[in-house]
């Protein structure tokens, strides 16, 4: 992977926000886990991490499968984080194995709390990363954090049970969880739909295949993501037991962004409809609102989707 380089529009980040603080971060191999950790370690945290049992290890990281109760609790005590953003779990909303999906996003997520809850050094921020996708289909233009959720397909379902299970543990937890709409960046693998149009970009394919190209997305740029990320931590007791959106504020329709790619890729591409991408419970519109979250970490600098393509292309 490239390296993300500096983020146009995004203040530097001060070394003194986490100097002396131990940040574990689990799913550091993971697409996000990678921009969390330099955004991390720029702002002065010594970075720890997890990854699955058999992935390459290095200073730092821990092998642990978060449905391993006893390992994960081996893990906290170990790092005995300051914060905590807790990446680990399955984010492909197709994905085959339901059961496993609710396995590692419930269950992983209650071992992972349970251990920090009985850990000799309390954190001071644990971030959860959940997901729009609880919302479904709402009924409104721009989504907002009192909107109710409404799952419409396994994968929300289990982010949404993901969260109730963590409010059992707000009591005992400063407990934040970020509800992300769509995101993409360099290194993204090609089953998500920005980074699969981006690469056939990026190889001068003439054709496409897709899915629904009616749905419409709230698309944000990963190195934001990470940002906002680290400033929900920095918030302290202002974010705990909060839920928040993470997103641009504005949509944008597949056709909307076939044309961005088109226009910096320099020629047309020929776009079909594969009925096997098309799933039948679809969101078919997801915007956010970011005002909740304005308010908790200040004013926010979303980078433009051009750009963010642009930078993708460029890599």
């Amino acid at each position: 992977m490239s390296a993300p380089g500096i983020v146009s529009g995004v203040a530097p980040v001060g070394q003194a926000e986490g100097q002396g603080k131990r940040a574990l971060i689990t799913g550091l191999r993971g697409f996000t886990g990678y921009y969390m950790a330099r955004e991390l370690a720029a702002a002065g945290y010594r970075v720890f991490g997890t990854v699955l049992p058999g992935e390459a290890r290095g200073p730092d990281i821990f092998e642990v499968d978060l449905c391993e109760r006893a390992a994960v609790a081996t893990a906290i005590e170990q790092v005995q984080p300051d914060v905590v953003v807790h990446l680990a779990g399955i984010a492909f909303v197709a994905h085959a194995d339901a059961a496993l999906m609710y396995r590692v996003n419930v269950v992983g997520t209650r071992n992972l709390l349970e251990a920090l809850a009985g850990a000799s050094r309390k954190a001071s921020a644990v971030l959860l990363a959940s997901s729009a996708n609880i919302y479904g289909n709402a009924d409104v233009a721009c989504i907002d954090e009192s909107v109710v959720p409404a799952p419409a397909n396994d994968y929300a379902v289990s982010k949404l049970a993901m969260e109730y299970m963590a409010r059992l543990w707000m009591d005992r937890l400063p407990v934040i969880l970020a509800r992300p709409f769509n995101y993409s960046g360099r290194g993204q693998a090609e089953n998500f739909l920005i980074a699969k149009i981006v690469s056939h970009f990026r190889r001068g394919a003439r054709k496409i295949e897709l899915g629904n190209l009616a749905i419409a997305r709230d698309f944000s740029d990963v190195r934001v993501v990470a940002s906002t990320y680290r400033r929900l931590l920095a918030a302290g007791p202002a974010a705990a037991g909060e839920a928040f959106n993470i997103c641009s504020g504005q949509s944008h329709a597949i056709a909307d962004v076939i044309g961005m790619a088109e226009h910096i890729a320099g020629y047309h591409i020929d776009v079909s409809v594969n009925p096997a991408f098309v799933r039948a419970n679809d969101v078919l519109t997801l915007a956010g609102n970011n005002d909740k979250l304005a308010r908790a970490i200040g004013p926010l600098e979303p980078i433009p989707l051009a750009d963010t393509l642009r930078w993708m292309f460029e890599a």
